[in-house]
């Protein structure tokens, strides 16, 4: 039997995940000097971030990744590895066939209403609101009409979440929809934020830049070997479920998952935009995406996808957390844990059981990295 304390330190960090917080992470410590090995379960680095090349074009092959952020520096950073291109997202919402702009905007309460004024549409809006006004929203449904009204919870609200989550909004809890943003300008830009857009050349390009002069190696499974990886490293970035690191002892934590049908097809342009939900409960789907448009290809093929929102069991991947009472007690019993080990630094949306924007994964782990490696003072007592 292999005595694994006694085996040389090999490396600074071992990373387990290649997505963006280990990355991110990697990279920060390789500019510093140390010694960092990355492994991945996966046979290709970036996580849900990875692009596959199909007919020419960057397949966002976990669902769209679109980078946004009000924050320079992030924005600045990233670029550092790969500019990004001018990508804006502007996503339709088809509902029976009827097209609608999103997010909520003149243009859509025009669709809907042909109102051609803000006060026209708050007026609709308010008297909706007000014919059902509820003292206390008890769930997703109440409280989605209490902010938009019946008419866009109905055509583009209702059936899309029931899709998402797997269940009727009337049993979904109110808390779900903190807010629902509505403009009242002809503006279809999905995202507030001052920077967006797509690394040119895909996101792959993006984790190259990062991993650049790091030793890779994927299709390495962490717990196959967990005594083994744990000795060849000081410290362990871990990025994976924090539920599986702790096997489970507290119970699984429970998510969302999804399944893509991805489809080449003999046309230029499939739809005519990148990103298309269907809000319709009957159709199974939730949206399409195109990827070619993300870049503004001119390929003679398209690959378009389809997204079907899925339970999860252990064999799925793990999308979004379900962030209800149940489920964040038992994360704050892990996270308890976490806080007191001392080589093992937990990051990523899986291992903090939290739904991150990429723009938060980076800063999440610039943070960190800049916590970890600051000058550690001595105290006088």
């Amino acid at each position: 039997m292999i005595d694994f304390t006694k085996i040389k330190k090999q490396y600074d960090y071992l990373v387990v995940g290649s997505g963006l917080f280990g990355s991110v992470f990697a990279h920060e410590a390789n500019k510093r000097g140390k010694k960092c090995l990355v492994i991945d379960k996966r046979l290709q680095s970036g996580g849900n971030v990875f692009c596959e090349n199909v007919e020419g074009i960057n397949v966002h092959k976990y669902g769209a990744h679109i980078f946004h952020t009000n924050d320079k520096k992030i924005w600045d950073y990233v670029n550092s590895f790969v500019e990004f291109n001018r990508y804006t997202n502007s996503p339709l919402a088809n509902y029976k066939g009827t097209l609608y702009n999103l997010p909520f905007n003149m243009n859509t309460f025009y669709q809907l209403w042909g109102v051609k004024t803000p006060e026209e549409a708050k007026e609709k809006i308010s008297s909706q609101i007000e014919k059902n006004k509820l003292a206390i929203p008890s769930n997703l449904e109440e409280q989605a009409v209490s902010l938009v009204g019946t008419d866009i919870y109905e055509k583009l609200i209702k059936g899309y979440t029931e899709k998402q989550w797997g269940r009727p909004a009337t049993e979904l809890p109110a808390f779900i929809i903190k807010r629902l943003p509505v403009r009242f300008t002809y503006d279809n830009n999905y995202f507030n934020d001052k920077y967006q857009g797509i690394p040119i050349g895909g996101f792959n390009k993006l984790i190259d830049g990062l991993l650049k002069d790091i030793e890779v190696r994927l299709g390495t499974d962490y717990f196959q070997d967990r005594a083994y990886w744990n000795s060849i490293a000081d410290n362990i970035v871990f990025t994976g479920s924090i539920d599986q690191y702790y096997d489970y002892q507290f119970g699984q934590l429970e998510y969302r998952s999804l399944k893509f049908e991805h489809e080449i097809h003999n046309v230029p342009n499939y739809q005519g935009n990148a990103v298309i939900n269907y809000t319709e409960r009957e159709i199974p789907y939730t949206r399409i995406i195109e990827h070619k448009h993300f870049e503004f290809g001119n390929q003679p093929k398209t690959v378009i996808t389809k997204e079907y929102p899925a339970d999860w069991t252990p064999e799925k991947e793990a999308y979004y957390p379900i962030n209800d009472q149940r489920n964040n007690a038992v994360f704050a019993k892990y996270r308890a844990l976490a806080e007191n080990e001392e080589n093992v630094i937990f990051g990523g949306r899986l291992a903090n059981y939290q739904y991150y924007d990429m723009h938060q994964v980076v800063a999440s782990a610039l943070k960190t990295a800049s916590l970890h490696f600051a000058p550690k003072m001595d105290i006088a007592i």
